[in-house]
């Protein structure tokens, strides 16, 4: 990026013997674009990238050894001007948020459109190796029409499967369950961890997704009892490997083509540890989040944070609605409501759920 100095024309105009400057404006000196009139622009920071060509314009003000503009990739601050700051340090822990920064020429861009596709660059920081294995998946079409969920197909075996780009993640959590998989949810064939964000490649399950389904039906209540039941099956299995799911809805629930229900995404999945007063980041799908995801709670998430959202799927299967909205009735909602409860430890363990759900039919 390199050391610009903005340059100023002023319009002047007569008043007598004395001359008064109107009005002052600053220009970018590689397009001649007005810098004063661009939004948030003040000539008192240290650097500003030009919204009419992308230049990295240095204030001329600002004292530093070479052209170059080193910025913080963790809170947008400029590591020139940091005490003791050099350009040949290798690393740099900025001092106002304290994120380490790679110094590298490889790391360098010569406008904000470069450097903001560099940021949205899925295979960032992926070795050779890495990139070539992410090559065999020819991509086929968007899931959803979301760009992040991508059908892929193995050019090798023909074979099926979801690439998926996320921005947060556990990682140890998707480590374990590639190594330990859960029967009725998907796969994990690999993990690739880049510079900005994880690319996973998953088993793709062919069906129909319930949130698909429920858009033309409603369930019985016995189909949909038997889907909870199968639910707390898959939870027993991913609880004990001390792992709570946190985001049981119909979208991420697919009733694959041989009939059984698999439970997907876990995304925003989470160690079980039983200190934690309340949980560290607060996520979770309105409405099928319990209380204790976005801190309305006096404890951290736990099993029974999955149950509450079994409970409130269980009422839009057979309603189509909300518990607010509408209530089974009989015995069915008798468990939806201890599922529900906003004190955790009076909901149903999975187990117990699946024994309740058992006498009711």
């Amino acid at each position: 990026m390199s050391l610009l100095d903005v340059f100023i024309r002023k319009r002047k105009s007569e008043n007598g013997n004395s001359s008064v400057i109107e009005n002052t404006y600053e220009y970018c000196p590689r397009c001649d674009a007005n810098l004063t009139l661009q939004k948030g622009y003040s000539n008192e920071l240290p650097y500003w990238s030009c919204r009419g060509c992308g230049e990295m314009l240095i204030n001329p003000e600002i004292d530093v050894e070479d052209d170059i503009s080193w910025i913080c990739d963790g809170c947008g601050c400029m590591l020139n001007i940091q005490d003791e700051f050099s350009s040949d340090c290798g690393k740099w822990k900025c001092t106002k948020c304290g994120f380490v920064n790679k110094i590298d020429e490889s790391e360098m861009y010569l406008s904000e459109d470069e450097f903001q596709q560099s940021l949205h660059n899925p295979y960032k920081g992926l070795s050779d190796a890495e990139v070539l294995e992410l090559s065999i998946y020819e991509e086929i079409d968007t899931i959803g029409g979301r760009s992040d969920i991508i059908l892929v197909k193995n050019r090798e075996n023909e074979e099926l499967y979801v690439k998926k780009i996320l921005k947060d993640y556990d990682l140890s959590v998707y480590r374990h369950l590639q190594e330990n998989s859960v029967a009725f949810m998907p796969r994990l064939v690999g993990l690739f961890e880049g510079n900005n964000n994880l690319v996973i490649v998953e088993e793709y399950i062919e069906g129909r997704s319930l949130s698909e389904i429920l858009s033309d039906e409603c369930l019985s209540i016995e189909c949909a009892i038997d889907i909870a039941k199968c639910l707390c099956k898959i939870l027993i299995e991913l609880h004990g490997k001390k792992i709570i799911h946190r985001d049981i809805k119909p979208s991420n629930i697919i009733i694959g083509n041989d009939g059984k229900p698999y439970l997907l995404d876990i995304s925003v999945a989470k160690w079980y540890k039983p200190e934690e007063v309340e949980d560290t980041k607060l996520y979770g799908t309105l409405y099928y989040a319990a209380p204790e995801q976005f801190g309305y709670g006096f404890s951290a998430s736990s099993e029974k944070t999955d149950i509450y959202a079994v409970g409130i799927l269980l009422n839009v299967m057979i309603t189509g609605k909300l518990p607010k909205e509408e209530r089974v009735t009989g015995a069915v909602w008798n468990i939806i409501e201890k599922c529900i409860s906003l004190e955790p430890e009076k909901r149903y363990s999975s187990a117990e759920l699946i024994d309740a759900l058992e006498r009711i039919g």
